[in-house]
């Protein structure tokens, strides 16, 4: 069987691997995309933010406890959403169930908006981006991640477990639907090139204020062995936009 979107962590088995994994010191998650988000959102003094697919809101309490004004998760897998709500204390944290395509985006509504490490569930990027920088304000902030395409390209190398010692590249230019074989399931993702990201954020009325590829610093690893394997290539891709000025 093949899980789209959110699906997958409604199998309580994959759920419970996943949350292990994600608390991990060195999984990626941690050591390599989470330093980076975080240089990248600067301060959210005030700021209300957007998060989507906010997972199990444990970021959600980081931004609160950081000033956030409001935080509003929005996640599509009923499991996660349980254990957002239980985990969002503050009254100016609330999480909403839903996927991010049908989510009602309110008009220029939030300063920051949010999205780690899901983008490359959706399909359709070009109409959420777009929904995106509507429900932005003005002088707001969209800051993603996603897979990094150098890994999406192909899978063919995880034949032998997820835990993999050489990453084959193939296929690169060929974008679009990718079976994925993760903790025991399959999982569709979407790949799609570095230059189809920017196209397609520069189309819904984005500036590109930086780019990071995530790599990885031994500080933020618990293992050497685990860092220097994370040298080898990039993990992750992550985006920092603001909505372009006319004629720029």
């Amino acid at each position: 069987m093949d899980y789209k979107g959110s699906s997958v962590y409604e199998e309580r088995d994959f759920l419970e691997n996943f949350l292990k994994r994600r608390s991990r010191k060195d999984s990626p998650n941690n050591a390599i995309e989470g330093p980076a988000i975080d240089l990248l959102l600067a301060s959210v003094e005030g700021a209300d933010i957007l998060d989507l697919g906010c997972g199990d809101g444990t970021y959600g309490n980081e931004l609160l406890a950081r000033g956030a004004g409001s935080y509003t998760g929005v996640e599509g897998a009923a499991a996660m959403v349980e254990l957002a709500a239980s985990r969002l204390l503050s009254p100016k944290g609330a999480v909403i169930h839903s996927s991010l395509e049908n989510f009602e985006y309110p008009a220029n509504r939030y300063d920051v908006v949010l999205s780690r490490m899901v983008i490359h569930y959706i399909d359709n990027i070009e109409k959420l981006f777009a929904s995106i920088s509507q429900t932005m304000k003005k002088e707001g902030k969209f800051v993603f991640s996603v897979q990094h395409p150098l890994i999406t390209a192909s899978f063919a190398s995880k034949i032998d477990g997820d835990k993999r010692g050489n990453w084959l590249v193939d296929d690169y230019f060929i974008q679009g639907e990718r079976q994925e074989p993760w903790i025991g399931k399959t999982v569709v993702k979407y790949h799609r090139s570095i230059e189809t990201y920017f196209g397609a954020l520069s189309s819904a009325g984005f500036m590109v204020e930086a780019l990071q590829e995530g790599q990885p610093k031994p500080e933020n690893f618990a293992d050497s062995g685990e860092f220097e394997r994370r040298t080898r290539i990039p993990v992750v891709l992550i985006f920092s936009c603001r909505i372009a000025e006319d004629g720029q």
